[in-house]
C-alpha cells in the first residue's frame, strides 16, 4: 500500500466519523408510533430525535362529569364532531381562569369521539418548531388528530411561536384537513404585553381607537384561532354543583354531600380560589375520610 493510497484511507475514515458525529446532534423528524397503541400521543425530542410516545393511561373523564360549563361544553363538542364529520371545523384557543376545566373538557372529547376515529398528540410549546413535521407525519392517516398543547403563551423570540402562527395561516387546512391544533391558556393574547405598548395606539379625528404595529403583532396570533371558547371563574353554588358531582362520584350519598357543604368552602377559602380543580381536590380527601 502506497503512502498516498494510506492517508486517502485515513482522510475517508475520519470524514465518515465526523459525519457520524454530525448525524448524531442534527435533528430527526419523528418517526411513526403504534397508532394502535393508544388514542392519545405525547411528543417530546429525546436529544436530536423526535418520539411519539403513546399515553398508556388514558384519562377516564367524560362530558357528563363537567358541570357548569353547559355552554363551553356545547361550542367545543359541536365544532369537534364536524372535525371528526370530515366537515368544516376551526382550530380552538381555550382561555380564562385556571382550573375551570379548560383542559379537561379537551380530553372529555377525546373519549367522546375515539370511537369514531379521534386521536391527540399532546406537544410542549418548547416542541412546537417541530410542528410541520408533525402535520406531515399524519397527513396520510385515515385519522383525525387533535394536536393539543396545554398552558400556552410565549415570550418574546421564542421559536415556537413563528412555527404554530404558520400552521395556523393555513398551513394546516392546504397539507392536511385530518389536523386541528387545540390550545389552552390563562390568558387571551398569547404574547406578554406591557404598558409602553399603549403609547402606539393611534386616535383618529373620528375617535376610533387603533392598535399600533407591536400590539397588532401580540393579538394576531390569537386572532388566528378560528374559535375562542372562554372559561369564567365559578360562583359560590357553581362551586358547591362541582364538589357534589365529585363526591357522587366517590360513592357518597346525598346527605354527606350536604354534610361535606361547609367544608368544602372552607377548603375554597384557604385555598384562594373556587375552581373546578379545588372542588376535585376537596372531594377526594373528603372522600378518602370518609371511608377512614
Amino acid at each position: 500500500m502506497t503512502v498516498a493510497s494510506s492517508s486517502f484511507e485515513s482522510l475517508i475514515a475520519r470524514a465518515e466519523g465526523l459525519l457520524a458525529r454530525l448525524e448524531a446532534v442534527l435533528p430527526h423528524p419523528a418517526t411513526a408510533p403504534d397508532w394502535g397503541a393508544s388514542v392519545a400521543f405525547r411528543y417530546r425530542r429525546r436529544g436530536s430525535v423526535g418520539v411519539l410516545e403513546p399515553v398508556r393511561h388514558v384519562a377516564t373523564i367524560g362530558l357528563a362529569d363537567l358541570k357548569e360549563i353547559e355552554a363551553q361544553k356545547e361550542r367545543l363538542v359541536r365544532n369537534t364532531e364536524q372535525f371528526v364529520a370530515g366537515r368544516g371545523a376551526n382550530n380552538v384557543l381555550l382561555t380564562g381562569a385556571r382550573g375551570t376545566g379548560k383542559s379537561s373538557l379537551i380530553k372529555a372529547c377525546l373519549n367522546e369521539f375515539s370511537g369514531r376515529g379521534l386521536r391527540l398528540i399532546e406537544v410542549d410549546k418548547a416542541d412546537l418548531v417541530d410542528l410541520p413535521d408533525l402535520v406531515d407525519l399524519v397527513a396520510e392517516r385515515p385519522e383525525r388528530f387533535i394536536v393539543y398543547c396545554d398552558d400556552l403563551s410565549f415570550e418574546d423570540g421564542e421559536p415556537g411561536y413563528k412555527a404554530l402562527k404558520s400552521i395556523l395561516d393555513g398551513s394546516v387546512a392546504q397539507s392536511s384537513d385530518n389536523v386541528l391544533i387545540y390550545a389552552t391558556s390563562n390568558r387571551r393574547h398569547l404574547l406578554p404585553e406591557y404598558m409602553k405598548e399603549n403609547l402606539s395606539y393611534r386616535h383618529t379625528e373620528d375617535g376610533e381607537v387603533h392598535p399600533g404595529e407591536v400590539v397588532e403583532e401580540k393579538i394576531s396570533l390569537s386572532e388566528r384561532f378560528g374559535l375562542w371558547v372562554s372559561f369564567y371563574p365559578f360562583s359560590q353554588d357553581e362551586y358547591l354543583a362541582i364538589v357534589a358531582q365529585w363526591l357522587r362520584s366517590f360513592g357518597l350519598d346525598e346527605a354527606g354531600i350536604a354534610a361535606a357543604r361547609a367544608e368544602a368552602l372552607v377548603w375554597a377559602l384557604e385555598r384562594g380560589s373556587r375552581s373546578g380543580r379545588v372542588a376535585q381536590q376537596f372531594a377526594r380527601d373528603w372522600a378518602a375520610r370518609c371511608d377512614g
